[in-house]
């Protein structure tokens, strides 16, 4: 009989196993969920004898590949609050997972995306496998990274964290190490293995040491590609201004002196970010410089929620919806339509405190909209 519960909880030893179970969703997160999830890190936390917690996903395709974007993009719609709350209580979770006293460990087999990411790289250890490849891919759609992930990559070496953020690529082992997006490679027939280790594991020391004991280095035949473009990268993002990123990036893929690999992988990146929502682009390229400025998770997380409740109030997001999940014809019309047209007092405005019919998340209640607490 097939168990059709959306979140599996099973006791190991040791380890506390969450295993996200909607399979043909590759594991996509539901308000349910969340909750599901958070209760049961209240139930290991108080459980004395449980030593781990280990988050696995049902399936072959991946641990998760982000929050329920059909349900998001169908009460975004609607006009419905629905989204809301799953923020809120998706985010708050995100928080705790980072701050949860016991080894939160993560296997970030397969696709691990958006809210998948939320889930898992705020752990304190995370493995990735040679099928990994995880993205934080919210401006596709029209939206803004979120569940902490302008955290993530404005910590990310420099400006790689960027790259990544406006242009939505997924990244596999090596460069999801380079950017500290996880902590550590196994391969995935191992993964059987270390979790039965795990369940031997007592105490918290023990978890990481049997992790690390487990820890190769990513196969040869998945190099990562972003040390050997930093350069680049670097030169070109290393502004506020999406319009000066372009024309750097323009300016790389024209060049006489670049080399063979950087002016078509410059090119490239001009094509990608020519099919971005404009505003998304700008309100990305603001919550990545700020989340560097307010430092904490907690104030990221806040500061996301702003920008979450105000995208949803634009047509982009429900437009790239859309485009890019329900007609499938990769052809979204996005207003505006070009980075001229979004002007500096409209990225502000997704920054600002929200009313008081929407309250804040409040994770951090020092933090400013302006990135100062």
């Amino acid at each position: 009989m097939i168990d059709d519960r959306p979140v599996l909880l099973e006791t190991r030893g040791r380890s506390l196993h969450i295993t996200l179970n909607r399979p043909r969703a590759i594991n996509a997160l539901t308000h349910t969920m969340v909750r599901l999830i958070d209760e049961a890190l209240t139930a290991a936390e108080r459980d004395g004898t449980v030593t781990s917690v280990v988050l696995t996903g049902a399936g072959e395709r991946g641990l998760c590949a982000g929050g329920d974007i059909r349900a998001l993009h169908d009460d975004t719609r609607a006009g419905g609050r629905a989204s809301l709350d799953f923020w809120r209580d998706e985010y708050r979770l995100n928080a705790r997972i980072a701050r949860f006293p016991k080894p939160y460990v993560a296997l970030m087999d397969g696709i691990v995306m958006g809210g998948g990411v939320g889930v898992s790289a705020h752990g304190s250890l995370r493995i990735v496998t040679e099928r990994s490849r995880v993205a934080m891919p919210e401006t596709v759609i029209g939206f803004v990274p979120d569940v902490g992930g302008t955290h993530l990559l404005a910590a990310a070496p420099g400006e790689l964290g960027t790259h990544l953020a406006l242009t939505g690529r997924a990244v596999g082992a090596a460069d999801a190490l380079l950017c500290g997006l996880a902590d550590h490679y196994v391969p995935t027939r191992r993964l059987p293995e270390l979790t039965e280790a795990l369940a031997a594991s007592v105490t918290a020391e023990e978890v990481a040491r049997t992790v690390r004991g487990f820890a190769e280095e990513p196969s040869t035949t998945e190099p990562g590609e972003l040390a050997a473009q930093r350069d680049w990268i670097d030169a070109c993002y290393a502004t506020d201004s999406v319009e000066e990123i372009v024309r750097r990036l323009e300016d790389t893929a024209a060049s006489a002196s670049a080399s063979a690999s950087t002016a078509p992988a410059a090119a490239d990146v001009v094509a990608e970010l020519g099919g971005r929502s404009p505003l998304a682009l700008k309100v990305t390229l603001a919550a990545v410089r700020r989340a560097a400025r307010l430092g904490s998770l907690e104030a990221v997380l806040d500061q996301e929620f702003r920008v979450s409740a105000r995208i949803r109030e634009e047509p982009d997001f429900v437009e790239g919806v859309r485009a890019r999940i329900i007609d499938k014809d990769g052809s979204p019309q996005w207003k505006p339509a070009t980075l001229a047209e979004v002007d500096d007092s409209t990225v502000a405005r997704f920054f600002a405190p929200l009313g008081p019919d929407e309250p804040e998340l409040g994770l951090a209640p020092g933090a400013t909209a302006t990135g100062t607490a």
